[in-house]
């Protein structure tokens, strides 16, 4: 008998006889007979070509092998008993793992509320994070790296292919380097905002919001002077406090407090001309992801978690 194939019977009638000490009582405890129980133990030792217990007419007790082996064998049965309902846990999306990939923005403060409120709802569920720009979520995606991601696009512009949950919508605002002249300005002339040289993200980073930005400067008919990119909203702010440029970033961005930088919302533009209304600044959404075809119970329970969060705002852009 191969020793990979000792059953959890064999080990059972081990730790009743070994906790008895008395083949008999064994017996009894299993509600079987002596014979099968002597005959079943003998043949467990010659598996492992070892002796569990020293045997005579008056006494039967451990060998110091198998003293060594009991505990083991303890934690083995119980972690068998308890295998059925770790795997209904399981079914139900209470045991397992989600990777999850987030865009910078959304770890300012939604995704370590979730991450919170989700341990103390489902501890068993394990969190995987790790920080990655859209393009680099759709490469883990397309490897099998991640289960789902949050993604920062343009409101209703998240990437094909993958199911979605919109989870919130913000405005994009100004970050100004505090040393220039418009930091301080009552009101902000968008002409002249226009005209400054721009730090932005590289386009393939979130182009349907890179597209959305460059549409601003092209109405008022202007091309974007290009200062810089950056991959990271915390390194455009730095760039911004730097005095490189300006840039539109998200207003959960202003939650990074960056000395050098202040942020300006659109209320506190001027309009181009008396009659013209205030200028329509671009809006961000921010999504979570999913491929539509995965078949994972906890990331099932992980989305429902995240759209019982949902604000009313983001409920109406699914």
């Amino acid at each position: 008998m191969n020793e990979s194939l000792i059953d959890l019977r064999s080990w059972r009638q081990f730790v009743a006889v070994a906790e008895e000490l008395h083949f008999g009582r064994a017996a009894q405890r299993l509600h079987m007979t002596q014979p099968p129980v002597t005959q079943a133990i003998a043949q467990l030792e010659k598996t492992l070509g070892v002796v569990l217990f020293d045997r005579t007419r008056r006494r039967v007790a451990l060998t110091p092998a198998g003293e060594a082996l009991l505990p083991d064998v303890r934690e083995l049965l119980a972690r068998a008993q308890a295998l059925p309902a770790r795997a209904r846990a399981a079914a139900a999306g209470q045991v397992g793992r989600v990777r999850i990939a987030f865009v910078s923005t959304v770890g300012f403060e939604q995704l370590p509320d979730w991450v919170r409120e989700f341990r103390v709802l489902c501890p068993e569920v394990a969190l995987e994070l790790v920080e990655a720009t859209g393009d680099v979520q759709l490469e883990a995606f397309a490897r099998g790296e991640i289960d789902a991601g949050l993604m920062l696009h343009s409101p209703g512009a998240a990437p094909p292919g993958l199911a979605r949950l919109a989870v919130s919508q913000e405005p994009l605002v100004l970050a100004l380097p505090q040393r220039h002249a418009l930091a301080s300005a009552r009101t902000l002339p968008l002409a002249e905002v226009l005209a400054e040289p721009l730090v932005i993200f590289p386009r393939r980073i979130v182009p349907s919001l890179h597209d959305a930005v460059f549409a601003l400067y092209h109405a008022a008919g202007r091309a974007p002077q290009l200062a810089q990119e950056a991959i990271q909203m915390q390194t455009i702010v730095n760039l911004v406090s730097g005095g490189i440029g300006v840039a539109w970033v998200p207003e959960s961005v202003t939650q990074f407090r960056r000395a050098g930088v202040v942020y300006r919302g659109a209320d506190e533009f001027a309009p181009a001309g008396r009659r013209r209304a205030l200028p329509v600044l671009p809006r961000c959404e921010t999504s979570l992801v999913w491929p539509a075809a995965a078949a994972n119970p906890a990331l099932e329970r992980f989305i429902a978690f995240v759209r019982e969060r949902q604000p009313a705002a983001a409920r109406g852009a699914k």
